[in-house]
C-alpha cells in the first residue's frame, strides 16, 4: 500500500519506540524477583516485539532501539524501584495509544495494537506492589520532619550563632538526635497499628530519610564561610529535596505533584522564616555574642 511520507515517519518512530520498550521490559523481567511478575513482563516484551514487526511490514526498514533510553529506564528502576521506572515510562503510553487509534483508517492492525498497549498498562498496574511504596508514609514522615524541623533550626542557629562550623555542629547533633527519636517513634507507632508493615523496616525508612535530609541541609555550612549564603543554599536544597521526592510520589502513586510540592515548600519555608526571626530576637534579648 502507498503510505505518505508523514505517516511513514510516524511508523518509523513507533517502530523505534516498540523495539526500545521490548528491550526495557526484557531487562526488567530479568531483574524482578517474582516468577509471575517476570512472566508478565516477558509477555509484554514479546508483544512489543510483535508490534515492532507489524510496523516494519509497512516501513520495510529495520530500526535500532534507543540504547540510552533502555539503559536510563533500567538504571532508574534499579535505583528508585521497579514501580517508579515503569510508571515513568508508561506516562508516554497514553499518547502512543491515541496516536495508534488515529491510524485506524490507514493501518488495519493499529486498533489491535492500541488495545494491547492498553492491556499492558492494566497488567503492569497489577504488578505494582513494591515494598518501598508500602513504606512511603514512613519516608514522608522522616523527610517532612527533617525539612520542617532542621530548616527552621538552621535558620535560627544562623542568626543566633553566626559561625558556620558551630552551626553545622549544632545542626548535626540536633538532626541526628531527632532522626533517632523519629525512628523510635515510628517503630512504636507501626507496632501498635498491627498492620502489614514491619516496624523495624518502617523505622529504618523514617530514620534513613531523616538522616539523608540532614546531611544535605548541613553540607553548605561545612563548605562555605558566609553563613547567610549557607542558609540560602540550605533552603534551596530543601526545596529541591521537596521537588524530587514529590515528583517520585506523583509518578509512583499517580497523585498531584503541584499541590503536594507547594504545600510542603510553604510549610518548610514558613517555619524557617519564623525560626530565623526567633533566632534574631533571642540573640538581641539575651545579648548573646558568639
Amino acid at each position: 500500500m502507498n503510505i505518505s511520507d508523514d505517516i511513514l515517519e510516524k511508523l518509523i518512530g513507533y517502530q523505534k519506540n516498540e523495539i526500545t520498550e521490548h528491550h526495557i521490559y526484557t531487562g526488567l523481567a530479568r531483574r524482578v524477583k517474582s516468577p509471575e511478575d517476570s512472566r508478565i513482563l516477558k509477555k509484554i516484551a514479546h508483544e512489543e516485539l510483535q508490534h515492532y514487526r507489524v510496523w516494519r511490514d509497512y516501513t520495510h526498514q529495520d530500526v535500532a532501539p534507543v540504547r540510552l533510553k533502555v539503559w536510563f529506564y533500567l538504571l532508574v528502576s534499579m535505583v528508585f524501584g521497579f514501580t517508579f521506572g515503569v510508571k515513568l515510562m508508561e506516562r508516554g503510553e497514553d499518547d502512543a495509544q491515541d496516536s495508534y487509534g488515529q491510524l485506524a483508517g490507514i493501518i488495519a492492525e493499529a486498533p489491535e495494537i492500541a488495545r494491547e498497549e492498553s492491556e499492558h498498562e492494566t497488567a503492569l498496574i497489577g504488578l505494582l506492589d513494591e515494598e518501598r511504596l508500602r513504606y512511603t508514609g514512613s519516608m514522608v514522615l522522616g523527610l517532612n520532619d527533617a525539612l520542617v524541623e532542621l530548616t527552621g533550626a538552621l535558620a535560627g542557629f544562623t542568626l543566633a550563632l553566626q559561625d558556620t562550623r558551630l552551626i553545622a555542629l549544632t545542626g548535626s547533633i540536633t538532626g541526628i538526635a531527632a532522626a533517632l527519636s523519629m525512628a523510635a517513634s515510628e517503630y512504636l507507632s507501626t507496632k501498635a497499628e498491627a498492620g502489614d508493615k514491619n516496624p523495624l523496616k518502617a523505622s529504618a525508612y523514617t530514620g534513613a530519610a531523616y538522616i539523608v535530609t540532614v546531611l544535605v541541609l548541613i553540607t553548605p555550612y561545612l563548605i562555605l564561610a558566609n553563613y547567610y549564603v549557607c542558609l540560602g543554599l540550605t533552603l534551596f536544597c530543601g526545596v529541591l529535596i521537596i521537588a524530587f521526592f514529590n515528583y517520585y510520589i506523583s509518578v509512583a502513586k499517580d497523585v498531584s505533584f503541584k499541590d503536594r510540592f507547594l504545600e510542603m515548600s510553604a510549610l518548610s519555608l514558613s517555619v524557617a522564616a519564623v525560626s530565623f526571626l526567633v533566632g534574631y530576637l533571642m540573640r538581641t534579648v539575651l545579648g548573646v555574642d558568639v
